[in-house]
């Protein structure tokens, strides 16, 4: 029953990333930890390969349609490439097993151990996309490009790849205000422009973890990627059908929602 769930997941995660282009790789991590019963750390390194194969999909679509500006995301997406990995093969393995433990009452401890900590800092990342998608933004016109600030695009393409190498979410929800305001992108392109950054960020972080020896089980992970796959597809297609700024709010408190369980199940 919980697989079946999980697979049924594993679509919706394509969906509302070929619908919005971001929130999908929000999802992953819970599915594959809470549903599928994935251990945290493992779950993150499915999660970048499952939200880079799918997201890689979804750029190829939009490049079809004109919708990806390549130089404005090759200068956000080299250094979060580097991030991406560096957290990956480097930061992650060396975060200890256990992090803290401290008495809270005579015959207990709270101890706050590896897994636990990455689950509540990914609360953390989706409790800022959900207040992200729920703050109202107007849709830049696209009409005059600016000026890209170089540097200011570079730190945060930076700091988005840190939080996939930890968490595996793709970063959608910070890259596309910023490709938006920093950049000047329409919506449109912005959408685009960040499933090609996650594509190829993702993945190379899926590669930090290959080269660092990590257990993968293909048959499940192949299968549940073909599955996002076919959402993402389906996504690009009711794109066309659903208003973008419904979809967005209806998605933030959803993942309002899911912060509260993920924060209570992990503390309480």
């Amino acid at each position: 029953m919980y697989e079946l769930l999980g697979y049924f997941s594993a679509v919706l995660i394509g969906v509302t990333l070929g619908l919005i282009g971001a929130g999908g790789s929000i999802l992953t991590l819970p599915v594959l930890v809470y549903i599928i019963g994935i251990n945290p750390v493992l779950a993150t390194a499915y999660s970048l390969f499952i939200v880079g194969i799918a997201a890689f999909v979804g750029a190829v679509q939009n490049g079809f349609k004109g919708a990806i500006d390549y130089k404005t995301g090759f200068v956000f997406a080299l250094p979060s490439f580097i991030a991406v990995y560096f957290t990956r093969r480097i930061i992650l393995p060396v975060i200890p097993t256990e992090i803290l433990n401290f008495p809270i009452s005579y015959s207990r401890n709270f101890v706050l151990n590896k897994d636990m900590a990455l689950m509540l800092f990914f609360a953390f990342v989706m409790l800022f996309a959900a207040l992200s998608m729920l703050k109202e933004k107007k849709e830049h016109s696209g009409t005059t490009k600016k000026k890209i600030n170089n540097p200011v695009v570079m730190i945060e393409g930076l700091f988005v790849g840190a939080i996939t190498g930890l968490v595996g979410a793709g970063g959608g929800f910070l890259i596309i205000p910023a490709l938006v305001l920093l950049a000047g992108l329409s919506m449109k392109k912005a959408i685009g422009t960040s499933l090609m950054i996650i594509a190829i960020k993702s993945l190379i972080g899926f590669i930090g973890d290959l080269s660092a020896g990590i257990q993968i089980e293909w048959n499940f992970l192949i299968l549940f990627t073909l599955l996002s796959v076919l959402g993402i597809a389906l996504g690009s297609y009711l794109s066309k059908f659903i208003e973008g700024g419904t979809l967005k709010n209806a998605f933030g408190f959803f993942m309002l929602i899911m912060v509260l369980l993920i924060v209570v199940k992990e503390l309480f």
